[in-house]
């Protein structure tokens, strides 16, 4: 039986895979940070003879092609995709042999032109597909990335694809796909767990169980919402063979360097959390707290290719942020900076805000400011406060006139995106209030009215 362990990047919402027979590997669109998969290769004593990339990936940078570099392993790509660096190109019907184990390459457009799924199978037990951005638990990959005047066509395609896997393979045979655990890649709704069958679709995917095809692309369609900026440079980083990565420590910022690089207009972001950013920071920085939205974040709001420092209170924090931030193409901070504001600037160069709740906001005096929705459109659309102004987060930045100049009550559905709503609206020298809540206390209030949901 092919054996599958998962090497889940959960800051991205996708999982790479290690397929092995006891003694040779297939390694299936292994993130940029290839460290982790030589950890998994030297735990299970097992070489890598192949690596598969399902598509060229809009959400990360590929560590396919320097993982192949390194173990000497072929490295199967799409003989369609027009690429950089020498490639075992494949295409549909093509068979690959591992060890003890089969690869067949199928094509399955809609996530992308040449998106390609293969079934991994041996001579025990049922086969395995490893299905990228095409079939998803529960859904299928979005198709509005590769061009969005031809998001209906690539999603009539991804229908079929979906389709196709699902005939070609017996109710047993487990699926694995790439995206669909939080990644903006997906469409829809996906499931989270360890793993699923193509059973399980045939029961939960909407691309299996709506007979209509045309209801399935109007609704797959509708529910498609804003993605990352940064997924504008993935591609053609991907198509060039990424460069490997370089993880130590970028060069160390003292607090003169950190003030210079403030007042020259620079990113300088402080990683801590969101509540200690707001109750004393440099003025000038940006606050994004490191977590799983981290990357994320900064890679869709900053704009590409602006020098960055990290503020981070330990080492160990900014290695975390820099591991994050290779993923998406950002391969090396210009500086960092390690410690408490009180450590790097004196009190006229430091700056706060007030950290407010849902109870607060429903208690202020009517008069009393603006209240600020940060949250995505469709967000919006579900339920919102009457009479709040509504800029999507990853907007912001172009919309600052947008927003009133007058006291600003910032919230979106958890506090993550408010903070760093407020941070960027207190740089921008804006009176703010953030609100760090959950929406439903909002609701609880009776604050909110329902609005129309995307269908």
């Amino acid at each position: 039986m092919v054996q599958v362990d998962v090497i889940a990047t959960e800051e991205l919402g996708d999982r790479s895979y290690l397929a092995h027979d006891g003694q040779v590997a297939i390694v299936v669109d292994p993130q940029r940070d290839i460290d982790r998969v030589e950890q998994l290769l030297k735990r299970l004593n097992v070489r890598c003879e192949l690596v598969l990339e399902t598509h060229i990936h809009n959400d990360y940078v590929s560590g396919g092609f320097q993982l192949a570099t390194l173990t000497g392993a072929r490295y199967a790509v799409s003989a369609h995709d027009d690429v950089e660096f020498d490639r075992w190109p494949v295409r549909d019907g093509d068979e690959l042999q591992a060890g003890s184990m089969t690869v067949r390459v199928v094509a399955t457009p809609g996530h992308t032109d040449h998106h390609l799924s293969y079934v991994i199978s041996d001579d025990d037990g049922p086969p395995v597909v490893f299905s990228g951005g095409s079939l998803l638990y529960g859904s299928v990959g979005r198709t509005d990335l590769v061009d969005p005047a031809r998001t209906e066509e690539l999603a009539h395609a991804q229908y079929h694809s979906a389709r196709r896997i699902a005939d070609l393979l017996p109710d047993d045979a487990g699926v694995f796909p790439t995206h669909g655990f939080g990644s903006f890649c997906s469409a829809g709704s996906t499931g989270q767990g360890p793993q699923g069958t193509v059973a399980d679709e045939r029961k939960g995917n909407d691309a299996l169980t709506e007979p209509d095809e045309n209801r399935f692309v109007e609704k797959l369609v509708a529910g498609l919402t804003a993605y990352p900026a940064y997924y504008a440079h993935m591609g053609a980083r991907n198509r060039g063979g990424p460069a490997p990565i370089d993880l130590t420590p970028p060069q160390h910022a003292d607090p003169e360097q950190l003030r210079r690089r403030i007042e020259a207009g620079e990113w300088v972001v402080d990683l801590r959390d969101r509540t200690a950013y707001a109750a004393d920071h440099l003025t000038g920085t940006i606050g994004i707290g490191l977590s799983a939205q981290f990357a994320t974040w900064l890679g869709w709001l900053i704009p590409w290719g602006t020098p960055l420092t990290l503020i981070g209170h330990d080492a160990e924090q900014v290695a975390d942020a820099q591991r994050q931030l290779v993923r998406i193409g950002i391969d090396r901070p210009d500086a960092h900076a390690l410690g408490e504001p009180a450590d790097l600037a004196p009190p006229a160069r430091r700056g706060s805000y007030p950290v407010v709740s849902f109870t607060d906001l429903a208690h202020r005096d009517q008069a009393d400011g603006t209240v600020l929705d940060v949250r995505r459109d469709d967000e919006w659309a579900t339920a919102h406060i009457p009479g709040a102004v509504h800029v999507p987060l990853h907007d912001l930045l172009e919309r600052l006139e947008d927003v009133p100049h007058d006291l600003l009550w910032v919230h979106c559905a958890a506090g993550y995106r408010a903070s760093i709503a407020a941070g960027l609206l207190h740089r921008a020298g804006r009176d703010v209030r953030c609100v760090d809540d959950e929406f439903a206390h909002a609701e609880k209030l009776g604050l909110t009215v329902a609005g129309q949901a995307a269908p």
